[in-house]
């Protein structure tokens, strides 16, 4: 079924899954380079503040087809990843990161079309010695994420999906996009959205 879950949450998007019983991410979480996408199972990770260890050994224990999703604690502006990291999770088969922190050599990302969603573009590099966990929950994205749920990311952000709730929360999006999709071939035969959705418009003031 993990084939048939990252095609189905993909075709239905991180916006509609979010609406649907899925856990949005923060806005700040965003796609490094235009048109990531990904959609797979979590294998969070928690590393130290500055350090990036933790994630090394995510690479290389974490089970192929994951997304890695990483909480970096109180210091966001390093370059947790990069370009080594991103050829070492490519031969493990993983399938992209998320990380509530900084990245580095987008440019080389996107060449290699490796999925990455963080916070923010950093420079300064991480140490590499620290404690860390891999495979507990943690907290990214003021969601918890605990391994197994799933995660959808593309040019909307990133949602999180339940691993209890992946049936649920399918059918809800698919419920979703099938009345939305309604609602638009009404609204091309001139409906409008006050009528669709039911909407009071008595609060709004006509000059």
């Amino acid at each position: 079924m993990t084939d048939d879950y990252s095609a189905a949450f993909a075709a239905l998007g991180a916006a509609t899954l979010g609406e649907s019983g899925g856990r949005p991410m923060a806005p700040r979480m965003r796609p490094v380079w235009r048109g990531a996408r990904v959609s797979a199972p979590a294998f969070p990770v928690t590393c130290s503040t500055t350090d990036n260890l933790a994630i090394h050994v995510a690479v290389a224990e974490a089970p192929a087809g994951s997304v890695l999703v990483v909480s970096v604690w109180h210091e966001p502006a390093r370059g947790y990843w990069g370009e080594v990291l991103t050829t070492g999770a490519e031969a493990r088969g993983l399938r992209g990161l998320v990380i509530d922190g900084g990245v580095r050599d987008v440019d080389a990302l996107e060449a290699h079309a490796f999925p990455v969603f963080s916070t923010m573009i950093a420079l300064r590099g991480a140490t590499k010695q620290e404690p860390g966990w891999v495979g507990a929950a943690s907290m990214v994205g003021d969601v918890e994420v605990s391994r197994g749920d799933w995660i959808v990311g593309d040019a909307d952000g990133v949602t999180v999906i339940p691993n209890a709730h992946l049936d649920d929360v399918l059918a809800a999006g698919r419920a979703r996009a099938a009345k939305e999709e309604q609602f638009f071939k009404e609204l091309r035969t001139g409906a409008t959205t006050l009528q669709l959705l039911s909407l009071d418009d008595a609060p709004v003031e006509r000059a």
